[in-house]
């Protein structure tokens, strides 16, 4: 009897159920460490809801990602993983968003690969690759200078480029604490609670180098960084955009001038004095009306754009911000910082510092390349 290449197919096509249970040590370099695929599934379970993906199917789809690697085809023509691993899902009757993540997750392999859509290869690639990368940092192989023989670089722009381009709301740090659970207390293993923020800190790295590519400042990303637990890398990349716009404008300019001024007479009379002049200054010892002006106004900045940035409205925020640059030049312009009263001057440092933590809203300015 014949039968068409689908059937053919069908007749011909491994178990890939049974590969699926078989693969952990051959598909992850650090299998024996993580146990079994299953770290794999658990994680693209937790992904799952964040992308709007069926949790089944991912993890359906987690547990046969990789079981293709084990067939002759692929043996003989390492080019087809993936491809294969569709094709044969399909032909064994798997759901089709399970099959074509079977391919999609190794995606994006480079800067002009396409970037995964649909939400169960979604989860499935992003599982795959911060597992991949826990993983690795958990045995403390990380990419030194030019070398990086797991590709761990490009696994990390693959992450950085799935979250931006399907503009996902996820947290890194809670899926890095997550894959590392994972990983138990096997030995081997490093066991530091500072994995999830290193690894943030190499993808931090990865996303200037993504944003310098595109024509972004680095330095900006840098200025975000700076604030801490900045781990929506969504939220990193439209903050940084905001930011941008307004430091191209004149307000941006000068306030930027005029915050890094602040800045450094602070630096200088906090070394000098050996001590910090934080604390809220006393409105009692403000003797000029532009001390007064800038007092009033860095109130109402800071009230302004830290409601903006909690409704996720960076332009807002900058907007905020855009108020304090004629306070801020006409202060620098009639006060003496450093008067002879002791009490006047710490007063005014620490108007200073206000400026500082108003700034601190949006961005950490003193990370701002003039």
């Amino acid at each position: 009897m014949l039968v068409g290449p689908g059937a053919a197919l069908a007749l011909l096509a491994p178990d890939l159920q049974r590969h699926g249970e078989r693969i952990a040590p051959v598909a992850h370099p650090v299998a024996a460490f993580a146990g079994s695929d299953r770290e794999n599934e658990r994680l693209a379970a937790e992904i799952a809801p964040l992308v709007g993906a069926d949790i089944e199917k991912a993890k359906r789809a987690a547990k046969l990602a990789k079981a293709d690697l084990l067939t002759e085809v692929v043996g003989e023509f390492p080019e087809v993983q993936g491809l294969m691993g569709r094709y044969y899902a399909l032909a064994q009757g798997e759901d089709a968003a399970v099959a074509a993540a079977c391919e999609a997750h190794y995606k994006p392999q480079g800067p002009a690969d396409g970037v995964p859509t649909d939400p169960v290869s979604v989860a499935v690639a992003l599982a795959d690759k911060i597992d991949t990368l826990v993983g690795f940092w958990a045995i403390d192989e990380k990419p030194t200078g030019s070398k990086d023989p797991y590709a761990l670089r490009r696994a990390a722009l693959g992450v950085i480029r799935l979250i931006i381009e399907n503009t996902l709301r996820v947290s890194i740090l809670e899926l890095a604490r997550t894959a590392k659970a994972g990983l138990g207390t096997k030995q081997g293993l490093i066991d530091s609670d500072k994995l999830p923020d290193d690894l943030l800190g190499f993808l931090a790295e990865r996303l200037k180098v993504q944003l310098r590519d595109q024509g972004a400042r680095h330095d900006l990303v840098d200025a975000v960084f700076a604030l801490g637990g900045q781990d929506d890398l969504l939220m990193v990349v439209r903050r940084v955009e905001a930011l941008g716009k307004f430091l191209d404008s004149d307000d941006g300019k000068n306030l930027l001038a005029g915050t890094k001024r602040a800045s450094n007479i602070l630096s200088i009379e906090e070394k000098k004095d050996k001590r910090h002049f934080g604390g809220a200054p006393d409105a009692a010892l403000y003797a000029l009306n532009e001390e007064k002006a800038l007092a009033k106004a860095i109130d109402e900045v800071k009230t302004e754009a830290r409601a903006a940035v909690g409704r996720e409205d960076f332009a807002g925020a900058m907007a905020a911000m855009a108020k304090l640059r004629p306070v801020v030049d006409a202060f620098f312009n009639k006060v003496k910082v450093n008067d002879d009263d002791p009490k006047v001057r710490e007063n005014r440092l620490k108007l200073l510092n206000e400026i500082r933590t108003a700034t601190r809203a949006v961005a950490d300015f003193s990370k701002i390349q003039d």
